[in-house]
C-alpha cells in the first residue's frame, strides 16, 4: 500500500490505553479497518520498542497494513517496518533511504509551507501535518496548544503533490475538516487508543473519512 491510499492511520501510545496492551489496541485498529501503524512509544527502551515491533510486524504483515517507526531508523531496519517517520529534528529523508532501501516508505513531520517544501524536494513519500486541532497526545509539539488549523493545512496540501496526513485532535466527528482541506487521510493516537472500543473508533474514523472523500470526489465530478 502506498501512503496515498491511506485513509486511517494508528499512532501507538500505550500510555493512553487504559492499561490494555498495544498489541491488543492494533489488532483491535485492524479489525476496524486501519491502513497503517506507526510504532511511537517513545518513553520506553530501544530493546523495549525492537520486542514489540517485532509483534506488530507479525499483526500487520498478515493484515496487509503498513508499519511505520517513529523516528528511529534503525528500529525500522531491525524489525523490517514498511518505512520511517522523521520530525525536523531527525536524520535527513536521504539517511533514511541509504539505509532502509529505495523501497522504504519515508514520512516527514512538518508544520509550515516551508518545512512541507524542503521535505518533498529531499524525497519524502509522504507527510505528516500537525497538530490541526491542538491534542494533548503530543505535547512537545510546538502546534499541540492551539492547533494548526485547516486553512494551514490546506496551503501545505497546495505547496507540494506528494499524499498529506493530517494528525492532532483529529475524532470522527471532525475528521471531515482535514479531508475537506485534502488530506489524504489522518493520523490519530487517543481516538482509537483511548477508545473504549478501538476497533468500533477505527471504524467510525474510517467511515467520516472516507465518507467526505467520496463527497469530494462527487462535487468536483460535477
Amino acid at each position: 500500500m502506498t501512503p496515498d491510499q491511506w485513509h486511517t492511520y494508528l499512532v501507538t501510545q500505550q500510555s493512553l490505553s487504559a492499561g490494555r496492551s498495544t498489541e491488543t489496541i492494533v489488532e483491535a485498529a485492524i479489525e476496524g479497518g486501519i491502513d497503517a501503524v506507526q510504532l511511537r512509544e517513545k518513553d520506553t527502551s530501544a530493546q523495549h520498542r525492537i520486542e514489540l515491533g517485532e509483534r506488530l510486524r507479525e499483526l500487520t504483515s498478515d493484515a496487509g497494513v503498513d508499519l511505520i517507526v517513529n523516528d528511529r531508523i534503525d528500529i525500522a531496519y531491525a524489525i523490517g517496518a514498511d518505512g520511517v517517520h522523521l520530525g525536523q529534528s531527525d536524520p535527513s529523508v536521504s539517511t533514511a533511504r541509504e539505509i532502509l532501501g529505495p523501497e522504504a516508505t519515508i514520512g516527514v513531520s512538518v508544520s509550515t509551507v516551508s518545512e512541507a517544501r524542503l521535505a518533498a524536494i529531499g524525497g519524502a513519500d509522504y507527510l505528516g501535518v500537525g497538530a490541526i486541532y491542538g491534542t494533548d497526545s503530543k505535547p512537545d509539539a510546538e502546534t499541540a496548544d492551539d492547533g494548526l488549523g485547516v486553512d494551514q493545512l490546506a496551503k501545505i496540501v497546495e505547496a507540494v503533490t506528494i499524499p498529506v496526513i493530517a494528525i492532532g485532535g483529529i475524532t470522527p466527528e471532525n475528521a471531515a475538516g482535514p479531508i475537506q482541506a485534502g488530506a489524504s487521510g489522518v493520523a490519530v493516537i487517543s481516538a482509537i487508543t483511548a477508545a473504549d472500543d478501538p476497533a468500533a473508533a477505527t471504524r467510525a474514523l474510517r467511515e467520516a473519512v472516507d465518507t467526505t472523500a467520496e463527497k469530494a470526489e462527487v462535487a468536483a465530478d460535477d
